[in-house]
């Protein structure tokens, strides 16, 4: 009796752990779908998710569907969809073939001429069984980093290995990439989002969330962006995160960027001729710990819709040009912004 009792003690010891073991896998699974960044999670897997630069888009699901796409270089600002894009490319051409069949490197860190002769080489010669009128691809992200001996020696591995392989190139600055490489790619620009398309996409991303927001929230996660989804999606997760609501307030305190109200009272002091109010806001601003190339940055953003006469508008955004350009040579102090205002000031005096 004595042995089944240890027995019957031995069996519930066995069953507990296997119970909790399972439990602990799926909190951790839930716990890896809770932490991951809503930049990954909402990434586009086809071309039809993919948000602007429509008439681009067209014209690679064009080479997608012929199957024999030559090599390409996307080029625009970061954050539009330049590297998903050609993800979603290359899942559409080789399909399940797609790890065995593509090399993904970052330029900025492997950007040297050993990367091209030893990876890109080798990948290049590597044999991958594809069906007849599929290539191997090869995409570089950040190629405007590589050096000019990597891009020379790429150059020649485009041509030995254009029966095989196909390069899919993402930068910045097209400029930055030697002509012989550009003669022998596609290229294709992207330009920013608007403002509609991000908004329509936070919206969509705040409903899957459940994130409490409110209208000005929206708004300035908009205006932080600029034009770049990957800043806005992760300026709303922050928020969500950090506060548990998405408002104006908590947006820029996430942001930390100079609040676009207070610099719309500002230029709208300046409208009226308000030197000194006007200063007083400056003042606060620069109290605040902000620099003078984050205030002038939105000092610009806000006077391009500042509702007032369009000449006197173009004349403004001159001046803040002007200082711009001081503050990039190092004339940052609080004295050439306080220069600026009196100069806007005097815009609007000379006006009447």
């Amino acid at each position: 009796m004595a042995r089944d009792n240890d027995t019957d003690e031995m069996m519930e010891v066995d069953v507990l752990p296997s119970t909790s073991g399972h439990n602990s896998k799926s909190k951790e699974h839930s716990n890896k779908s809770c932490d991951l960044p809503w930049i990954e999670k909402y990434r586009p897997q086809v071309f039809t998710d993919i948000v602007g630069n429509e008439d681009t888009i067209a014209r690679l699901s064009v080479f997608a569907q012929h199957g024999n796409t030559p090599n390409i270089i996307i080029a625009g600002p970061p954050g539009v969809g330049k590297t998903t894009t050609i993800l979603c490319l290359a899942h559409l051409l080789l399909g399940p073939s797609f790890k065995d069949a593509v090399l993904e490197l970052n330029a900025s860190n492997d950007r040297g001429i050993d990367v091209v002769r030893n990876k890109i080489k080798m990948f290049a010669q590597k044999k991958v069984n594809l069906t007849k009128g599929k290539h191997k691809i090869v995409i570089l992200d950040e190629a405007d980093s590589m050096t000019d001996g990597a891009q020379q020696a790429l150059r020649r591995t485009m041509e030995i290995y254009s029966n095989t392989t196909r390069f899919a190139l993402a930068c910045n600055n097209s400029e930055k990439i030697i002509e012989p490489i550009q003669s022998r790619c596609a290229m294709l620009r992207y330009g920013k989002l608007s403002d509609a398309q991000v908004l329509a996409k936070v919206i969509e991303v705040c409903q899957k969330e459940n994130v409490s927001y409110t209208d000005d929230g929206l708004e300035a996660i908009v205006f932080t962006a600029q034009g770049d989804m990957r800043q806005a999606l992760n300026n709303l997760q922050s928020t969500h995160n950090g506060f548990g609501h998405v408002n104006g307030t908590n947006v820029f305190k996430v942001c930390d960027e100079p609040h676009p109200l207070l610099v719309k009272e500002m230029l709208e002091l300046c409208t009226q001729g308000n030197i000194c109010k006007a200063f007083q806001i400056m003042q606060h601003l620069w109290n605040l710990g902000y620099s003078a190339e984050d205030i002038i940055g939105n000092i610009f953003r806000v006077c391009k819709n500042l509702p007032i006469e369009e000449k006197l508008k173009l004349e403004m955004v001159k001046e803040i040009g002007i200082t711009h350009l001081g503050i990039v040579n190092g004339i940052n102090s609080l004295l050439q912004m306080n220069s600026l205002l009196a100069r806007l000031c005097q815009k609007h005096i000379s006006k009447k």
